[in-house]
């Protein structure tokens, strides 16, 4: 608003964002900038004149030249003052705009979680784990009691197959003492020479019935064999 306006109460101004006046800020740097390079420019120009009129003895041009070199100057020093009052002042506005963008974004973040968590209530939520955790232990009591086979030999008495296994062990047993064979007797070597006449005569002597029946004796036969 002008200074009229604002002494007789004319129409209220709106005020800029800070991203139009930054863009306004940014537009008077460049403006002042080039104003800048104008006048370091036209101050080299004086101080070439004053020089070159110095030489040649024209003091008065170069008096002049000279002046308005420093008016120049002061011009310059008065426009850097400006720039930097200008950058501080941008900076803070870039500094502000940022700090609202992010606490615009952090606002949106944080209604979108109260968005979130509206149909939510803590005491619900903690009712809710319970239940899932009361169910993971029916199943894992349902997973034992399916992998665990009780119902098969449930019957079954341990003294009856203890015995059954004490009777197998026996009879193991049993059959490694029956199953070792007996030594095989010895018999005498034959001799080499004749039998006297009275034992030829006594074998002849013997009943059929009685040879019949040593000859059974599988000792009898070896004997018989060997008299033969």
């Amino acid at each position: 608003m002008s200074f009229f306006g604002k002494m007789f109460g004319g129409k209220k101004e709106v005020a800029p964002t800070t991203g139009e006046a930054i863009q306004k800020l940014r537009e008077t740097e460049n403006m002042l900038i080039k104003k800048q390079e104008f006048l370091e420019s036209k101050i080299e120009e004086e101080l070439n004149t004053a020089r070159k009129n110095a030489s040649k003895n024209k003091r008065e041009l170069a008096l002049q030249a000279l002046k308005k070199k420093k008016r120049l100057e002061k011009q310059l020093q008065q426009i850097d003052g400006t720039l930097s009052t200008i950058e501080m002042q941008r900076e803070a506005l870039e500094s502000a705009n940022t700090n609202t963008a992010v606490l615009t974004t952090m606002k949106n973040a944080a209604d979108a979680l109260k968005s979130a968590h509206q149909n939510m209530d803590v005491d619900k939520v903690h009712d809710m784990m319970d239940d899932i955790a009361e169910q993971q232990d029916v199943a894992r009591e349902i997973s034992d009691a399916i992998s665990n086979p009780v119902a098969f030999g449930a019957d079954l008495d341990d003294e009856d197959l203890e015995r059954e296994l004490d009777e197998l062990e026996q009879e193991n047993f049993d059959k490694e003492i029956i199953g070792i064979p007996e030594p095989t007797p010895t018999l005498p070597e034959a001799p080499t020479e004749d039998l006297p006449e009275k034992v030829k005569e006594k074998k002849k002597a013997v009943p059929a019935a009685v040879v019949t029946d040593e000859e059974d004796d599988p000792d009898m036969k070896q004997l018989i064999a060997w008299s033969k």
